[in-house]
């Protein structure tokens, strides 16, 4: 069975589930995408590694990469293998010295793994096949959430200097789920 890269596109507040974030992966070269509902914890630790923040402790997955390197494991690829009553099964393929292992894993923590480790992310046909949805669905889903704004409106009234001066805050306290929401919103507004 052949394995289709995916890439990390989106990351967002689910709009089916409260307290919850929907990671969206697309397929490599194609329309399809894979969203994904994940917890706060693993949302933040997800968005950090993208966008390359650092927190004053290491979070959970930094001290997990930083114990495998040190024992000289490394995450090679995070596999998405199955999906059953809409929960997805990942693992981590782990390599040390030439022996190959496979780590199950909740596919959130998979994925903030593979962000620490540069890793690639994959699936199977069957996995897109039936919980796949088309860009141009995605695409309209975004663009009902854009008009929305951010939940309470609060950052819609912040210029983008008092956005970039909440985010510090915000990391220093180690709010991180409040500084990437703020970093959305810098990047919604300038690109």
């Amino acid at each position: 069975m052949d394995k289709i890269k995916l890439e990390i596109i989106g990351l967002s507040y689910s709009q089916t589930q409260s307290g919850a974030y929907a990671l969206v992966l697309s397929e490599a070269g194609g329309k399809r995408r894979l969203p994904i509902i994940i917890g706060g914890f693993e949302a933040q630790a997800i968005a950090i590694e993208l966008e390359k923040m650092v927190p004053t402790r290491p979070l959970t997955h930094d001290l997990f990469k930083t114990f495998a390197t040190a024992f000289s494991i490394n995450v090679k690829e995070v596999v998405i293998y199955n999906l059953q009553e809409g929960i997805f099964f990942a693992k981590l393929v782990c390599e040390r010295d030439g022996h190959i292992s496979d780590i199950d894993a909740r596919t959130s923590d998979a994925i903030a793994l593979a962000v620490r480790f540069e890793c690639p992310i994959y699936t199977f046909e069957s996995i897109l096949a039936s919980a796949g949805i088309l860009s141009d669905e995605f695409l309209e889903e975004e663009e009902d959430t854009a008009e929305d704004g951010n939940e309470d409106g609060e950052f819609g009234k912040m210029t983008v200097e008092e956005l970039e001066t909440a985010i510090q805050e915000a990391i220093e306290n180690e709010d991180y789920e409040r500084a990437s929401m703020l970093r959305d919103e810098i990047n919604r507004r300038t690109s």
